[in-house]
């Protein structure tokens, strides 16, 4: 059995970010040769992912990213166990990885396929690699949740914390950039649950209706004002159901969504909102 020195277990620590003892007996097992005790290594994160898969993935991140010219954006939702690791530097940085990846790579139907395409900034890896890496430096269980990308003009938005992401997409001419992030922050804050209210269910607005008209109809108004009276008060009901194009925009709250996207020449197309776990 080869003699192993403080020096390379240091080397092999460096190289893993793993703990003193870990390495040294990885090192005694491969009779002193680093690429082997790197390989053991990697054998029994996996045996530590297999202790942990039933853990709860409660904690993470979203992450996206956007085109320059705003002509595609990418989200992601990468979770974790634990609070402290949704922080960790190299955690963000590989979910930052797997959004951009997504943006301008050939696109992704799903994580796995994702994670088998290179990571960014280094094509003689892959992101499951990078992930792999990450697992084990970490030894929480990690998963990548969900992803999507868009066609633009889109725009993202994730929360300070992390936990609230957004993908807005419109349509039109423009692609102002500062316009269309306002608006998935707007969606991000607001809770916006559809884009118009032909979105809707048809059953809950023509019920709606109906109330708000026999509301009218009690104080004695006749009918040709009790119809302009319900219109107006169904403004407010669509705003109430999160209906985006009729929201007061948390911007400016004396313009609708709808009315904001018009001076820029854009019209809501759809978005995606996320809450992480949901």
């Amino acid at each position: 059995m080869a003699d192993i020195t403080a020096a390379q277990v240091k080397e092999l620590r460096q190289l893993t970010d793993l703990p003193m003892m870990e390495c040294k007996e990885a090192l005694v097992e491969a009779d002193g040769d680093q690429e082997k005790a790197i390989e053991i290594l990697k054998e029994q994160n996996q045996k530590v992912m297999l202790k942990r898969a039933d853990n709860a993935t409660s904690e993470g991140r979203i992450a996206i990213a956007v085109a320059e010219d705003g002509s595609s954006a990418a989200m992601i939702e990468l979770q974790c166990e634990s609070a402290p690791v949704a922080n960790n530097d190299e955690f963000r940085a590989l979910a930052d990885n797997c959004a951009r990846q997504l943006l301008d790579g050939p696109g992704a139907d799903g994580p796995d396929a994702l994670l088998d395409q290179p990571s960014p900034g280094d094509d003689s890896r892959t992101l499951r690699e990078s992930y792999e890496e990450v697992v084990n430096k970490i030894r929480e269980k990690i998963v990548l949740a969900k992803v999507i990308r868009v066609d633009g003009p889109a725009a993202g938005y994730v929360h300070h914390d992390g936990k609230t992401g957004v993908l807005f997409v419109a349509s039109g001419e423009s692609s102002s950039a500062e316009v269309l992030r306002d608006v998935a922050m707007h969606i991000a804050a607001m809770n916006s649950t559809v884009v118009n209210p032909e979105d809707l269910d048809a059953a809950e607005v023509d019920e709606a209706r109906e109330r708000l008209a026999e509301e009218a109809r009690s104080t004695g108004k006749p009918e040709n004002i009790i119809e302009k009276i319900v219109d107006g008060r169904m403004k407010v009901f669509y705003q109430e159901q999160g209906v985006l194009s009729a929201q007061q925009f948390v911007k400016e709250e004396s313009k609708t969504v709808s009315q904001v996207l018009a001076e820029s020449g854009l019209t809501a197309s759809g978005f995606t909102r996320w809450v992480l776990g949901n």
